[in-house]
């Protein structure tokens, strides 16, 4: 699953900075299609237990390479 990707890919960024998801203060999600909203949130749960970050969730018109989400973070780091 796409989401699951870019988590992963997000915490290996994280990672080279020295932080961790705990550090993260405000998300971005923009989808290709809100009915993916539910799915997105539980697995987003998995990283981002109570309480998350801040976030923000849009529907767009269309993601680079056909993409289904990308999720922009902000960190304290």
């Amino acid at each position: 699953d796409q989401t699951e990707q870019v988590l992963k890919n997000m915490g290996e960024i994280l990672k080279a900075g020295g932080a961790s998801y705990a550090a993260v203060v405000k998300t971005t999600i923009m989808l290709a299609d809100l009915k993916d909203f539910k799915k997105v949130n539980e697995i987003y749960a998995k990283y981002f237990p109570s309480p998350a970050p801040a976030r923000s969730t849009y529907q767009v018109a269309a993601l680079p390479l056909d993409a289904k989400i990308e999720i922009e973070c902000i960190a304290a780091i």
